[in-house]
């Protein structure tokens, strides 16, 4: 039974197309910074509110791309403690530097 292949079912498929939905959103947030910034006089505060957040967004890509490509397997693995960390610490900045070019 060890070396049957596993019928993973949709789950995975699922798991798939929530982390695209989720970097859509990331990706709708950095462009909204990055037309906000834009629209109006750029201070320097709002310029390193906008390069720090296209870097979180940048750091979230990678994450959700590594975790997309990992879910192909026929035995995903599990996401690693890490990984976890890491896109919540991306989401959480990403607020954070995105209320700092708001004020």
């Amino acid at each position: 039974m060890a070396g049957e292949p596993r019928d993973p079912g949709l789950q995975p498929e699922r798991t798939r197309l929530a982390w695209r939905r989720t970097t859509l959103s990331c990706t709708v947030v950095a462009v909204l910074a990055v037309k906000l910034t834009v629209s109006a006089e750029i201070t320097a505060k709002e310029l390193t509110g906008l390069a720090l957040s296209s870097l979180v967004w940048i750091a979230f890509l990678a994450v959700a791309h590594r975790r997309i490509r990992s879910l192909g397997a026929a035995r995903p693995v599990p996401l690693s403690h890490r990984g976890a960390l890491l896109a919540a610490g991306c989401t959480i900045a990403l607020a954070v530097f995105g209320a700092a070019v708001i004020w």
